[in-house]
């Protein structure tokens, strides 16, 4: 009956975002108009719905498999090297070659499905074959330490075909996330965006608290079947909405000059993509103030499982922490994404994180059994989902609408430099200091306060350029 009833809480706090943003739409009694796309209260109301709902596949798939593959990874018994440089180095490697191809070619594709969707629909696949095959790894791993010599152990061969379905899983994960912001961005209009990422956002905690209440638990016993599961859901729910929102027109592509082909032209293009991105100091330092801002939670999100282990903290009880974490989350969301279109997603998002530098301090000195750990864990949790929520229009508010995609690649760039050194680096300390995981909230309590230094520079330079009311972009 409890489960029944937070689930109904859920339900219904979600139906009442929408129908609050519905309302406020009506209100305003005019036409909504992003490019080419004009959108009636109702029509934007059908367009958030079809975007929610490839949003909760998106967000299940999210929230669920990276939690997952902390428990096997365990299981599996790989050191916390590896596991940094699976969880952490891994994904940000492949993100930093593949995202800006990604962006760069959606940004100059025009085709009869729009320049998003071909990029968001053709991974799916993908996907959802690399969930599969992570769910009979165990099974792989067997017949391939049986049948060849490369591996001295069993443990070795499953880690290796898990290792490979995971690298497989992040190639079609970070194809459609190069785009998917982009997507939002061309389709929804801006006034409403910090609102929208507030429902987004609210969703993805939805999403999260159903697989922490009540699949969390029995991961490491049911791990095919959830694997399998979240496969299926998302691999219908994203294609629904890949089919159901359409794009709109988009002013023709720049020509490519001369007949120039090939090595040529890919050298020219790299050459005018990293003019264009990195060769403004202000956008520099917006790339680095989202990229430090997300290295401080990571060591504490990629270690939270193998911590809660090594105090002996069952799996129910830190899926509970992670549920409630959400539901907190939930709750703010909406307030916080009404304070971003208000005061600015730079200025909620400083504050949230030097809230965070604040819990992370006192987490790495007080943190010492279950309990603790699971106030520090929902503390941690709630504050940088604030943070995430606060600025996750911050891109759109800041950088230029006609390289949007690329300056969120560029970004994504520099945060894979810094994942790649930050993972690996920590799971080596880890090794070290006889895998002592309070630590993690040591490392994340340093980041979080050169992330605030950034971010403040970013915002006095901000301020110079007009603040909220006057902004200017950069030419």
């Amino acid at each position: 009956m409890v489960l029944k009833l937070h689930l109904n809480i859920l339900v219904s706090g979600f139906l009442g975002f929408v129908f609050q943003c519905k309302l406020e739409i009506r209100e305003e009694k005019k036409v909504w108009q992003v490019g080419s796309l004009t959108y009636t209260s109702s029509g934007l109301v059908v367009l958030f719905c079809w975007l929610l709902w490839g949003d909760f596949a998106w967000s299940l798939k999210e929230r669920a498999v990276p939690s997952v593959v902390q428990l096997l990874l365990k299981k599996f018994e790989a050191t916390d090297l590896i596991a940094g440089l699976l969880i952490g180095a891994l994904p940000a490697g492949i993100a930093m070659i593949l995202g800006p191809i990604i962006s760069y070619k959606s940004d100059h594709h025009r085709g009869s499905w729009g320049r998003r969707i071909p990029y968001l629909l053709i991974p799916t696949p993908i996907a959802v074959f690399s969930m599969g095959g992570m769910a009979f790894s165990p099974q792989l791993g067997i017949w391939m330490h049986k049948s060849f010599l490369f591996f001295s152990t069993e443990m070795q061969a499953i880690l290796f075909c898990f290792g490979f379905f995971w690298t497989l899983f992040e190639f079609a994960s970070i194809t459609a996330n190069s785009v998917f912001g982009g997507l939002v961005n061309d389709v929804v209009p801006h006034c409403v965006l910090g609102r929208f990422y507030a429902l987004f956002r609210a969703l993805s905690l939805i999403a999260g608290m159903i697989f922490n209440f009540w699949l969390l638990g029995q991961a490491e016993t049911y791990f095919a079947w959830i694997f399998i599961g979240i496969g299926l859901i998302y691999g219908v729910g994203f294609s629904v909405m890949c089919f159901k929102v359409r794009e709109g027109d988009y002013p023709p592509a720049p020509p490519v000059q001369g007949e120039k082909t090939g090595i040529t032209r890919f050298d020219e293009a790299t050459r005018q993509y990293l003019k264009d991105c990195f060769g403004k100091s202000y956008f520099i330092l917006y790339f680095l103030t989202m990229a430090v801002s997300v290295m401080a939670f990571n060591p504490i999100n990629f270690y939270s499982v193998f911590f809660a282990k090594s105090i002996d903290m069952s799996m129910e009880f830190f899926g509970r922490c992670m549920a409630m974490t959400f539901l907190i989350s939930l709750v703010i969301s909406y307030p916080l994404g009404v304070l971003a279109d208000r005061f600015h997603p730079l200025r909620i998002g400083l504050i949230a994180m030097l809230l965070y530098a604040i819990v992370t301090l006192c987490g790495g000195l007080f943190v010492k059994d279950s309990n603790t750990f699971g106030l520090a864990l929902i503390a941690h949790g709630v504050l940088s989902g604030a943070w995430l929520t606060a600025t996750a229009s911050l891109g759109q508010r800041l950088l230029p609408p006609e390289k949007f995609t690329q300056l969120v690649a560029a970004a994504g760039i520099v945060t894979c430099l810094c994942s790649i050194v930050v993972a690996p680096v920590t799971g080596f300390l880890l090794d070290l200091t006889h895998h002592t995981y309070r630590y993690t909230f040591q490392i994340s309590f340093f980041l979080s306060l050169l992330a605030l230094a950034i971010g403040l520079e970013l915002y006095r330079q901000f301020m110079q350029r007009g603040g909220p009311e006057h902004y200017r972009t950069p030419e």
